[in-house]
């Protein structure tokens, strides 16, 4: 039994040895396979890490190359814009009207400082803030990016640049720059005309886009606000240069690998004298009012004036808020330039412009000689002349001399509004000149087509004829510039010849001294008989020889051509116009248009004092006054103003039968 269970044990054991023999072949085959796999498969794993590796490669060093190489050189080398100096200003004589200067300023980017008033409290302890510095950052804030670096302070002494500097890093987001500076060494003289530059807000980057013109502003902070200044910005302000600089990687310069210098802005010679600008605005004193002379034989302004005026160096380092809302809010509003966009009914200086119509058209009161009573009566209307009484027997020369009321009236029936409107525009009168001034308003002319633009309800639309009579002698619905009343009396001085009012004559470039005209040559004629405009200016003549500019001009050294208007303010509504009874704003505005010398004109004006009263009484004297220094070189007397001059002119004058114009009753 024992011999057989050890049979047994032996065979059992005989077994497994073989079964465990076997097996462990099977495992050495399967490892050794399962390996060659895990091999491959991690072969193939290092060969497509190490391909996807060689594409990033080729992908940066081959087809990103020029692209990263720019980032680099972007770390390495900064860009910084060069400012170009700005184009110069310059009268017809060389005076300088705008130039540059440098200086410097202490400016704060607000983005960057932490605590902005804090930054500022602590400036304080080093350099003097003063209250209107706050004042005009603070109003810079409102209109400026907060990442911008705005100015502080201005005009530093070389003392508190180098006190600053010493005490920098204390201050980040805070630095000193060198600047260049506008200045207008005239101050308020000839302001509307200069205009004046502020820094870029929203709206003029907006227009820069518009135009393409964002990049040639890299760097600079002001643009062209006003005038000359806004009109010819592209001339003035030139094209923007670079540094290309090396900096580490703390931000510091190292140093400068190359340069493209700025071209500096065009400079600019005017048409306008300002001499005799200085003189006009002297005689206007404190009152409002404008006053435009144009060269007649080329169109060029000679006197831009716009009373009150405003000094242009309050905008160029920002306006503070007192000072802005003194001028924004003063009754007299020395911000609006009424030369270009003021608008006012001409009164009587309308009346030659009106003849010349009705001689073109051969309307048969042109050959006619009417009873003048003194008033019209227009079905159950009464429309009052300016005599009382009426000047008697009434022609066609006479009418502009003496300014018959009556003879207009009739005339404007008889023309009818649309050949008014018709032969009238002929002057550019209802349509803007054309001046190469920002702002200009085209006035009004009016018409039926005018009414139905003008007014929404059906009987406001609607052509009265009554309304026609008014239109004649000034009033009613006219309504025009000074400088297009001196523009139509340019184009009765040329006798039909139309140049367009111009105000600068060359852009000259500072660099090769080459220059190019602006203006000069006639844009148009009107073809009308020439005899028609002779006509006219002997009208013209008789009102400074024996009409109502006869005191006034008495003694002139030369042959003028000119008329008187009064223009109302407000509805009389058939009372008596009496000045002393009503407010000073209320009375009537004083007009005055003129050429001379008549045979060879050099100038022809318009000029308008508001609530100055009778034409002949305070716009006639300052218009002889200009002639006078213009063509004789002589200078009014002190005191230099619209009522002084008046009062000697007439003083001087000896008595003529002729009254002076009277305010209309229409």
């Amino acid at each position: 039994m024992k011999s057989i269970s050890r049979s047994l044990f032996r065979t059992r054991r005989g077994v497994n040895q073989r079964q465990l023999g076997g097996t462990g072949l099977r495992n050495e085959h399967r490892d050794r396979y399962t390996f060659q796999i895990r091999l491959g498969v991690a072969l193939l794993v290092v060969i497509a890490l190490f391909g996807a590796l060689f594409a990033r490669f080729f992908w940066l060093q081959v087809l990103q190359h020029d692209r990263y190489m720019t980032l680099a050189e972007q770390n390495r080398i900064s860009l910084v814009p060069l400012s170009p100096p700005r184009g110069i200003i310059r009268d017809r004589n060389g005076e300088v009207l705008a130039h540059n200067y440098s200086a410097y300023t202490l400016e704060i980017t607000p983005s960057k400082t932490g605590g902005l008033q804090e930054t500022i409290d602590r400036l304080n302890a080093l350099i003097e803030i003063t209250p209107k510095d706050r004042r005009r950052f603070k109003k810079l804030m409102e209109e400026t990016r907060d990442f911008e670096s705005l100015p502080i302070k201005i005009r530093l002494s070389d003392e508190e640049v180098a006190r600053f500097a010493a005490s920098s890093y204390q201050f980040p987001g805070v630095e000193v720059k060198a600047r260049l500076f506008r200045q207008y060494p005239q101050g308020e003289l000839a302001s509307h005309l200069i205009g004046y530059i502020g820094r870029i807000n929203d709206r003029d980057i907006e227009r820069l886009k518009e135009g393409g013109n964002v990049a040639n502003y890299r760097g600079t902070d002001h643009i062209g606000k006003l005038g000359v200044e806004q009109s010819y910005e592209e001339e003035l302000h030139g094209v923007t240069g670079f540094e290309r600089v090396e900096i580490d990687s703390g931000g510091r310069a190292i140093r400068t690998l190359s340069r493209k210098s700025p071209q500096p802005g065009q400079d600019l010679q005017l048409t306008v004298d300002i001499k005799l600008q200085e003189v006009v605005e002297k005689l206007f004193d404190k009152r409002r009012g404008a006053l435009v002379a144009i060269d007649p034989g080329t169109g060029g302004v000679l006197a831009f004036v716009s009373k009150p005026g405003f000094d242009p160096n309050l905008f160029v380092d920002g306006i503070d808020s007192e000072s802005w809302k003194e001028l924004n809010e003063s009754p007299d509003k020395p911000l609006l330039n009424r030369a270009l966009g003021g608008e006012y009914p001409p009164g009587s200086t309308f009346k030659p412009f009106m003849a010349a119509a009705a001689l073109h058209g051969d309307f048969p009161l042109v050959h006619q000689t009417i009873s003048d009573p003194g008033y019209f009566m227009y079905g159950n209307n009464k429309f009052r002349d300016s005599k009382p009484g009426g000047y008697g027997s009434m022609n066609f020369d006479r009418s502009i001399a003496l300014s018959s009321d009556t003879y207009y009236y009739q005339l404007a029936v008889q023309m009818g509004i649309d050949n008014i409107a018709k032969y009238l525009s002929e002057f550019d009168l209802g349509r803007q000149t054309g001046i190469d001034l920002p702002g200009e308003r085209s006035g009004i002319l009016p018409s039926p087509e005018w009414k139905k633009k003008r007014f929404r309800k059906p009987e406001q639309q609607r052509w009265y004829s009554g309304e026609t009579v008014s239109i004649g002698i000034g009033q009613g619905y006219n309504s025009y510039t000074p400088l297009q009343m001196a523009h139509a009396t340019a184009i009765i001085a040329n006798r039909g010849t139309v140049y367009t009012p111009h105000v600068v004559a060359r852009v000259i470039d500072p660099v090769t001294g080459k220059s190019r005209a602006v203006g000069s040559t006639p844009s148009r004629r009107i073809d009308w008989k020439p005899e028609h405009f002779e006509r006219v200016i002997k009208g013209m003549v008789g009102v400074n020889q024996y009409g109502t500019g006869t005191r006034v001009f008495a003694g002139a050294q030369y042959t003028s051509a000119g008329k008187t208007g009064t223009a109302q303010v407000f509805s009389l509504k058939g009372a008596k116009y009496n000045a002393g009874a009503i407010g000073e704003r209320m009375r009537d505005h004083s007009w005055y248009i003129v050429f001379a010398p008549v045979e060879q004109p050099k100038i022809a004006l318009a000029v308008i004092v508001e609530n100055g009263g009778f034409g002949a009484q305070a716009a006639a004297p300052i218009a002889r006054a200009t002639l006078d220094y213009y063509l004789t070189g002589k200078l009014p007397a002190p005191p230099a103003t619209a009522s002084g001059v008046a009062s000697a002119v007439q003083r001087a004058a000896p008595a003529s039968g002729v009254t002076e114009e009277e305010p209309t009753g229409d």
